[in-house]
């Protein structure tokens, strides 16, 4: 008899809800703080919101991670009708999410829970193959395992606009240190799987955004050899439809993707990134 699995993940892995919808799967949202009230992330505030109170107010939210009470109620629904649970969250050098959701997994049988080491559609990539795998009929230990394994191998960088979020969120210190008044100055962030998903500096671009976004597109494809082509993400705060239709083109003629993924990123990543915010996101080989 095939197990039941229940596919789970952190509402930061942006993956939008038609993808959402097609593999079933079941996000937990975290809530946002902002300007003295508590919301749920993509259910009651979007990141239009926090850009709108940035720009009147100057106030930034701060997102709270799920307690481990939280995560219990949330396992236990489908552990106590006989399911196994995997459950992708938002990397563990980002927030607090994975250890909460494996202390309330060690009480729990069959809750499996990974650290993406990722963020934003990165962490979405690594759900898609648990997805994959359990329409398979995979069995949610080696699921655990294989998914497990292809952390290290997520691809996940954005390069931002405007420094304005960043260094007022405080998630890099590295942008922070640049300031906010460096003029056209626009930087790659990345995301370091080998180090649980920390965030740094990669590499700066000078210029109009359209143009920049080229040559870092450019640079993160540069070895197609390298790249696992099933699926791609170009993952966005909110942004010019000619910019993103310009960066698909691009994308599309670098690597042979079978699948390209557009989506707009939630709150966690834009509330730090600010908008105009854009990554491209995939696995490598």
């Amino acid at each position: 008899m095939q197990q039941k699995i229940i596919l789970s993940a952190d509402s930061s892995c942006d993956l939008g809800p038609a993808l959402l919808s097609e593999h079933q799967v079941h996000l937990f949202p975290f809530t946002v703080l902002l300007d003295g009230n508590a919301y749920s992330d993509g259910i009651d505030i979007t990141p239009d919101d926090i850009y709108h109170t940035w720009w009147n107010k100057k106030v930034l939210p701060t997102t709270a991670a799920v307690n481990e009470n939280q995560y219990d109620s949330h396992f236990r629904q489908w552990t106590e009708q006989g399911y196994a649970v995997i459950h992708i969250s938002l990397a563990s050098a980002l927030s607090s999410a994975y250890q909460n959701a494996c202390l309330a997994a060690q009480s729990l049988p069959n809750v499996y829970v990974i650290d993406s080491c990722s963020l934003s559609t990165g962490s979405g990539l690594l759900v898609l193959q648990a997805a994959d795998r359990i329409a398979r009929g995979m069995e949610a230990e080696q699921i655990y395992r294989e998914v497990s394994a292809l952390t290290q191998k997520t691809q996940a960088s954005f390069l931002l606009d405007t420094l304005e979020f960043m260094p007022a969120g405080g998630r890099c210190s590295s942008v922070a240190k640049l300031g906010v008044n460096m003029l056209h100055i626009k930087p790659c962030i990345q995301v370091h799987p080998d180090d649980s998903g920390s965030m740094g500096m990669g590499k700066l671009y000078r210029g109009k955004l359209d143009r920049c976004l080229q040559k870092y597109v450019r640079d993160v494809l540069a070895h197609p050899e390298q790249i696992d082509t099933s699926r791609a993400f170009i993952t966005h705060s909110g942004i010019d439809d000619a910019i993103l239709q310009a960066v698909f083109r691009t994308v599309s003629e670098l690597v042979p993707f079978e699948h390209i993924y557009t989506t707009r990123a939630g709150c966690t990543v834009s509330s730090h990134c600010g908008p105009n915010t854009l990554g491209v996101l995939y696995l490598r080989k």
